[in-house]
């Protein structure tokens, strides 16, 4: 018996948690991301993308397409405030859930007696309900499968894949579409005139080893529709981190400082609300030429609050000697662990 596979995926999530919270943005050109001229786009609602505005887009072309967009700074507590409950309607349904990221999620749902198309109807509807989002859901026999059905009507879409649809779907594909091929794959085979996945299908198996390295059987399969990956449940988050991009690029400590601090509070609001801690503080730097560094100082103690993070990662930056701007800062925590049995306090 095949598997049943649904990936959700929520349509401009950012863009549509900013709507929500401030409905007189419905309708309009949302564009979420860094404001100033150096940062570069997060998401944008799909009214911005009319204009061709699209994600990692740097916020000054995002200007020049959509002059008229309504700029954002990004609130990541907001978006992982409504995300967890969107996760919570998951879970709900069935404990087989692999988040993705915080805004996608794979579900196992095989062993459940509701027909699919039902199953996925219920979690639109009880997330538009509750949340007032729409959210695309694909439904497959595979992880591939599924990703590929929810990108094919959003927003608010709900695409179905068997087994017997496969070739009709898949052969016209660009190459773009497959998971796993990357942008320097896609490029090496459309030099040698392969633009679409029924030509990369006729190709012997012994190339896509040549092409694609080890990597090559899964390609092959998945242009045939086979996909053996699990869904893999929850695995507890190990990290937590806040970066961003300067305004102007520095090699002034103190005005770094200033940074640290910001996100040192960001991470202790986190960790407060998630009853976490962790151990192994992380500074990282991108210089003016675009080359990232990352410093870690790993503690004797677990710690949660913003003075042990702030510490810790200023005395990192103190003993770096920087011989080049930096234009990106960051700093994380690592290795955390849920304190289950002691009630985190700031005092």
């Amino acid at each position: 018996m095949d598997r049943v596979i649904l990936h959700v995926d929520m349509d401009a999530f950012f863009a549509a948690v900013e709507v929500i919270d401030n409905p007189t943005l419905k309708g309009k050109a949302v564009i979420v991301g860094g404001t100033s001229e150096r940062g570069v786009v997060a998401t944008c609602s799909y009214e911005a993308r009319k204009f061709g505005v699209k994600s990692a887009m740097p916020t000054y072309i995002a200007k020049e397409k959509c002059p008229h967009g309504v700029f954002i700074h990004p609130r990541h507590y907001r978006y992982e405030e409504i995300s967890d409950e969107v996760f919570k309607i998951l879970y709900a349904i069935t404990d087989k859930v692999e988040p993705v990221s915080i805004d996608e999620a794979y579900l196992d749902i095989t062993h459940l007696k509701d027909r699919p198309e039902v199953i996925a109807s219920r979690i639109k509807y009880m997330v538009r309900k509750k949340l007032g989002l729409t959210i695309s859901i694909g439904v497959s026999y595979n992880k591939f499968l599924a990703k590929l059905a929810s990108d094919w009507n959003k927003p608010n879409g709900l695409k179905i894949i068997t087994r017997d649809m496969v070739p009709k779907i898949l052969f016209p594909l660009p190459l773009k579409k497959v998971h796993g091929l990357g942008e320097k794959s896609v490029k090496k085979l459309n030099n040698i005139g392969i633009f679409h996945v029924e030509q990369l299908y006729n190709l012997p198996k012994e190339l896509f080893y040549d092409y694609f390295g080890k990597f090559g059987g899964e390609i092959y399969n998945r242009i045939r529709g086979e996909d053996n990956r699990e869904v893999t449940v929850y695995r507890e988050r190990k990290s937590v981190g806040r970066e961003t991009t300067l305004k102007r690029n520095t090699l002034d400590k103190e005005e770094l400082k200033v940074y640290i601090e910001d996100f040192a509070q960001d991470i202790e609001e986190y960790l407060l609300e998630n009853n976490s801690s962790g151990k192994t503080v992380v500074l990282k730097l991108k210089t003016a030429s675009f080359q990232n560094h990352t410093k870690s100082k790993t503690l004797n103690k677990y710690i949660y609050s913003k003075k042990d993070i702030f510490e810790a990662a200023w005395r990192i930056l103190e003993a770096l000697e920087l011989k080049e701007e930096v234009r990106l800062i960051g700093v994380s925590l690592t290795s955390l662990k849920t304190n289950e049995e002691e009630q985190l306090t700031l005092f």
